[in-house]
This record gives structure tokens, sequence and C-alpha cells, in this order.
């Protein structure tokens, strides 16, 4: 349990009476922990409710993240590293790592929906939190689209290796790839929306299966492509030097965001502060593990030249293996299934996050309300998803998989500031995990995070600039006047 008593540190002004003063204080008036920790569940005309355990957390963990880099991204990340896409893996693993662990102690002492956003909003200020949300509300948003685009590539090859028909390329890829509108991605989210409608348990149980599905679909490529494997096509094991594998390990990172998922579920967890923590490094472990193994049967199976513009490249992989299309129909059914799971349990993590910057006052109350029956935020879940729905049919891959890697690390690398800063304000404060070798490993996964950033590409760059100068104007023109602290100041 968190110590409600202990008393800030001297030189720290309390930061459980609210701010008053000019412009800049306004800025930096920080949410006290214990008045996040007490909102807790709480939203308008219901409450959320507690119902998962530490094995439906870490099943949220693996849903978001388990299926999104393999089954859609590795078409895009291999032809910038060559086939150390698998060092690319374990370094977006490692900067994973650190950030995890940074998470994990904020998890445990703030276990609240808001994830990253609560946690900079009781360290860091008001300002600092609202560009966090907005960076995960481009990270989360944008990630459901990314991923709900690849969707329709794998239930193509399902559908062509059983009943001989695929939906035609003009409703099935976005504009610009010879598309006019991604109908399946569309579709995909829409599912994923009727699942959240029915509450968290509900939801929590699809995706429990459906992780299940995609696990030993993923388990069956590496059984069979193995066979394929070729000593040849690891040669030219680097052919982009460092810098293209630190690009792919960019692109890649949004593969990693499933343990943020897993923490906008502190205010629907039954042990919060015991059952985060876990469920956070153990859905990292898993995951990692199996992407690194995945993409080093699928490069040795595949020349990695091969790969450029595959958006379902592991049933590719399969047929050109064994020569036949049983293989291929069953891994396209498993992606089915594993990438709606990722759809699913993402979307979950952008309405929890909104849920809470609204009931802070900084976006509007219509995405707090909570079903009564259900226990969901209903008419957030809606709005959400046709957003992204429509994002995912409109806008290509590979500029949706970089985007929300940016808004990623950086929002991760504010937890780990988010970190040092709390061990420094709140020392006395108990906590259920503290990260090893603090400040040294927060200050290793802010390094990390920023230097992976620096890999993304201009284009990336100027599309996040213009994203967070919407968001200060949207801040500055709404939520600095309409936030709960600011009204509670008058």
């Amino acid at each position: 349990m968190l110590d409600h008593g202990a008393a800030p540190p001297a030189g720290d002004s309390d930061p459980r009476r609210p701010s008053s003063g000019g412009l800049g204080t306004r800025l930096m008036r920080r949410k006290p922990v214990e008045r996040l920790v007490a909102e807790g569940g709480q939203g308008e005309g219901g409450t959320l409710r507690r119902t998962m355990g530490m094995w439906q957390l870490t099943m949220i963990s693996i849903g978001a993240t388990l299926g999104t880099g393999i089954f859609v991204v590795l078409g895009e990340a291999v032809p910038k590293a060559g086939p150390a896409v698998i060092i690319a893996f374990v370094i977006a693993g490692i900067t994973a790592l650190f950030s995890a662990l940074s998470y994990a102690e904020l998890a445990g002492t703030i276990p609240v929906s808001g994830s990253s956003y609560s946690y900079t909003y009781a360290t860091l200020g008001e300002l600092v939190a609202w560009v966090c949300g907005w960076c995960l509300i481009l990270e989360y948003g944008v990630s459901v689209a990314a991923v709900a685009v690849g969707w329709g590539q794998y239930l193509n090859e399902f559908l062509a290796g059983t009943i001989g028909v695929t939906i035609p390329d003009t409703l099935s890829q976005p504009p610009g790839h010879g598309g006019i509108f991604n109908l399946p991605a569309l579709l995909v989210v829409l599912l994923a929306m009727v699942f959240l409608l029915g509450g968290a348990r509900e939801s929590a149980r699809a995706n429990t299966i459906m992780v299940a599905v995609k696990i030993v679909a993923l388990l069956l490529f590496c059984g069979v492509a193995l066979q394929g494997v070729k000593s040849g096509n690891y040669k030219d094991f680097m052919p982009m030097g460092m810098a293209g594998v630190s690009a792919a390990g960019a692109t890649l990172f949004f593969s990693y965001i499933g343990f943020d998922a897993a923490s906008t579920a502190g205010e629907e967890a039954k042990n919060p502060q015991r059952d985060l923590p876990r469920a956070i490094m153990l859905s990292l472990v898993i995951v990692t593990t199996l992407y690194c193994l995945v993409a080093a049967v699928a490069v040795g199976a595949l020349p990695w030249k091969k790969f450029a513009g595959s958006e379902a490249a592991l049933a590719g992989i399969l047929k050109d293996v064994t020569g036949q299309d049983v293989w291929a129909v069953l891994l396209a059914a498993g992606a089915v299934v594993a990438i709606a799971s990722v759809v699913l349990t993402v979307l979950y993590g952008q309405t929890r996050i909104l849920f809470a910057m609204s009931r802070d006052g900084l976006v509007p109350k219509a995405f707090s309300k909570v079903h009564a029956k259900s226990g969901a935020p209903r008419v957030n879940t809606v709005i959400v998803s046709l957003f992204c729905g429509v994002l995912a049919a409109a806008v290509p891959l590979g500029q949706l998989a970089d985007a929300t890697s940016i808004g990623t690390l950086f929002a991760f690398a504010l937890v780990n500031v988010a970190v040092i800063v709390l061990r420094r304000t709140r020392p006395g404060m108990k906590r259920s995990f503290r990260t090893p070798l603090s400040p040294l490993f927060p200050a290793i996964g802010f390094v990390l995070c920023v230097y992976m950033m620096g890999s993304l590409g201009v284009v990336t760059w100027v599309v996040f600039g213009i994203w967070m100068a919407v968001g200060l104007v949207v801040y500055f023109g709404y939520g600095l006047r309409r936030s709960r602290l600011a009204t509670a100041e008058k």
C-alpha cells in the first residue's frame, strides 16, 4: 500500500495543496499521488470494476505486444537492417527493458488508468503531463491503426487458401498502395470495439484466448520454417551497418508498448500494487524471446531483400519452404486472431488514457462517462474506435509505425525521468517494486529512448512536431482553464 502519510521532503512544496500564482506556476502544478489513487475507478455516472488478476494483466500486456512486430512490421524492418533485424529486436527489447523497470515501479506506486500521463502529472507538472498524454494518444491511437492495416493482408491470405477468393486491392489497401479504402482495417477495429463495449472482464477473456492462439501460431511457424533455413542467408548480416540496425530498432520499438497497455488497467486490477509490476516484467521477457526466435528463423529461411513490401511475410515464407498452402493458411488464421488481439488491447489502453485525462478535466467529460451496467466508458470507446478505424483505412502502414514509435519513445523517456523525480521528492513513499540501481537505470532508459528517437526519419519528426503544436493549442485553449486543479484554485 502507499504511504499516504509521508510528508514531502524539506524544500519541496506540498503537492497536496492546489498551486496558485502566475502562468509558470499553473503549468507546473502537480496532482498529488494520494489524490490520483483515491480517484481510481471513478468516472462520470459510474465506476470501473476491479476484475483482473495477474494472469489477465499479463495477457493484456502480451496481447498488446506480441504480433505487431512479427506479423506486420517485419516486412518494414528487415529491408532496413537485413538479417541484423535480430539485433534490432534485441536493442528495442533492451531499450524497452529499462523503461519497463521504471513503468513497473510507477505502476505499483500509482496504480491508475492514466499510465505515464498520470505518472508525469504527479511528478513533472500539468504541462508535461499534457504533452505526455498527447503523445500517448498518438502512440495508442496510431498503433491501433498501424496494426489494423496489416490485418487485411493476412485475412486475404486466409481467404485465398480456404475459399479461393480475396478482397480486391481497392478495398484492402490504403490510398497510395493501390487501394481506395482499407475495409478490413476498419472492420477489425469495429470488432474490437464490440468486445470493449461489453466490459473489461469480457474483453480480457476474449484476449486470453486470442493470445494462446497466436503463441501456438508463432511456434508452428518456427517449427515448419526451420526446415528451410539456409546459412547463406545470414552471410551479409549487417548490410546497412549499425545505422540500419538502429533505424529498424526504432521502427520495431512500437511493438513493445504492451507493458504500457497493462499499466492502463491499474483501476481495473484486483491487486495492482502487486500484480502490475509482475505482469509488466513477465510479458516483456516472453515477448522478446518469441520476437527474436521468429525473426532469426524468418531471415534464415528467406533472403532479406525479398522482405520489402511484404506485410504478410511469415505466411509467404511457409509457402516457399513447404510448397504447400496449408501451412500458410494455418499461420494466416493465427495472424488474423493475433493482430485482432493487439487491436483489442491497444484500443483498450487508448480509451483508459483518455478516461484519466477526462477525469482531470483536460479533455471533455464524455470520455470519462462510465456505463452503469457494463462498467465500461462506452462513449469514449465508440469515439476512439471510429477515429482509429478511419485512420487505419486511409493511411499506409510504414508512416503509422514510425509515428507510433516516436510517441512511444517520448512517453517512455518521461517515465524514466518521473521515477528519478519521485524518488527525490517522495523518498519515504512505499513502493511494491523498486527499479534497480536508480537513478542509473532510469537515466540509461532515458538516454536509449532519446537515441532511438534520433534514428527516426525527418518526416516522422515533422509529423511529431506538428502533432505537438496542435496539442499545445488544445491545452492552452481548453485544458489549462478546465483542469480540475485549475477549478479547485478558484
